[in-house]
């Protein structure tokens, strides 16, 4: 049978996406001054007509006595997304229209000693705190050039790039009047051999100037019909492979009419709000812990890199057609307590078979995830908006699990 697959995506101007934005932005600054660094810092945002307001509250431990500019961070991060302006949702560079309230302490001692290598009860170093996490992976991007090498879900991998596309054309100019505040959705059709066949719907919301009160001599309908076309022909366009789009394809954008009034004016933001967005749109299943403002000595983050890391290895040899690896913790124990390989029915071989090749060719311990894929460096900033799957690896280290390695590939095929 046929059916439909939805994921959305939301842009780093997303006032929940801001959040993630300033506390990865901490966590790198943490991590710049010592790779050893205990985080898990959560962030808050919400404007009124008078003042835009950043909470920020968490434990943080680091070696050095070197003062971490919180405040600063935050300030920074929330003006170089695009707000600089109170009219616009936050105006983070000043400090009359937007007020910074940090609540830092350390991290407790009772976790620290399960976390240490040589203190509490096991000695090797623990997992961060117990918990479960997925890893995912599938064939069905490497149809298209544009995406060939991500192995993600198409309707997530589509949602992704569409609002990254709106944010740095903002940035670059390309569209002057938008906002930094967008959201995209995209709705794919499935044949019967589950094979995508076409984009059914895209869903489109971009924060906008008020053009009708300038451009168009107050005309809505003005405005939209040209906001439509200019997302249509320099988002949606270039983004979506031509194939996909068809003579039916529903493209929606803006549905309200208007997007003028966003960001945190006209919402509340806070990090790890939008764990469906970072990981596989939907396609296939979270354990629930967020990323952002952790340090990688939490599974929640490093374990789902590492399990989506070991899929990827999966898929890309050609042992199934898609993968999801649940890896479980318990706290202060390093070796996972539990280790769940399911190719839903699309493996070459059966699923234990596989199970025992994935945990012979990854080492799922913390300390070895955290070696193996480098993950006490600052590169975390970039994850914060755009997917923390399915993207280019970078020079810096950044997206380390993204990485095919021939001699995983060879040893996962037997």
């Amino acid at each position: 049978m046929t059916y439909l697959f939805t994921s959305e995506s939301v842009s780093e101007g997303h006032p929940d996406k801001l959040c993630d934005m300033i506390s990865d932005a901490i966590l790198d600054e943490c991590l710049s001054i010592d790779p050893g660094a205990r985080v898990a810092v959560e962030t808050m945002v919400k404007g009124t007509e008078s003042c835009s307001y950043i909470f920020i509250g968490g434990e943080v431990t680091i070696s050095s006595n070197e003062e971490i500019g919180y405040e600063e961070l935050a300030r920074k991060t929330a003006s170089s997304i695009g707000y600089d302006d109170h009219s616009v949702g936050m105006d983070a560079t000043s400090e009359e229209l937007c007020e910074v309230v940090v609540r830092i302490t350390q991290q407790s001692p009772d976790i620290s000693q399960g976390v240490d290598e040589g203190k509490g009860l096991h000695l090797e170093q623990g997992a961060g705190d117990q918990g479960l996490m997925f890893g995912y992976a599938s064939n069905e991007t490497e149809s298209f050039s544009e995406l060939e090498g991500t192995f993600m879900p198409l309707p997530a991998a589509l949602a992704q790039r569409l609002t990254t596309k709106m944010s740095t054309s903002m940035k670059d100019g390309s569209l002057s009047w938008a906002r930094p505040d967008s959201k995209s959705q995209v709705t794919i059709e499935y044949g019967d051999d589950a094979i995508p066949s076409k984009v059914d719907t895209v869903v489109i919301a971009i924060q906008h100037d008020d053009i009708a009160g300038g451009k168009f001599d107050g005309n809505e309908d003005d405005e939209h019909d040209f906001i439509f076309t200019e997302v249509l022909e320099k988002i949606i366009k270039p983004v979506i492979p031509a194939s996909l789009l068809k003579g039916d394809t529903q493209i929606i954008i803006n549905g309200t009419g208007r997007f003028v009034r966003g960001g945190p004016h006209a919402d509340a933001g806070l990090t790890g709000r939008k764990i469906i967005v970072d990981t596989y749109g939907g396609m296939g299943r979270h354990g629930g812990g967020a990323f952002s403002g952790k340090d990688p000595s939490k599974v929640d983050r490093s374990a789902a890199y590492a399990s989506r890391w070991a899929a990827k290895h999966v898929v890309a040899s050609g042992m199934a057609e898609k993968c999801e690896i649940q890896l479980a913790y318990a706290i202060g124990v390093s070796e996972p307590v539990s280790v769940f390989v399911n190719t839903l029915g699309t493996g070459v071989v059966d699923d234990q078979t596989l199970s025992q090749r994935v945990e012979k060719a990854f080492d799922f311990r913390p300390q070895a995830i955290i070696d193996a894929l480098h993950l006490r460096s600052p590169i975390y900033s970039v994850t914060a908006s755009g997917g923390h799957f399915g993207r280019d690896p970078g020079t810096g280290g950044e997206f380390s699990w993204e990485l095919i390695q021939e001699d995983i590939l060879k040893s996962l095929q037997g």
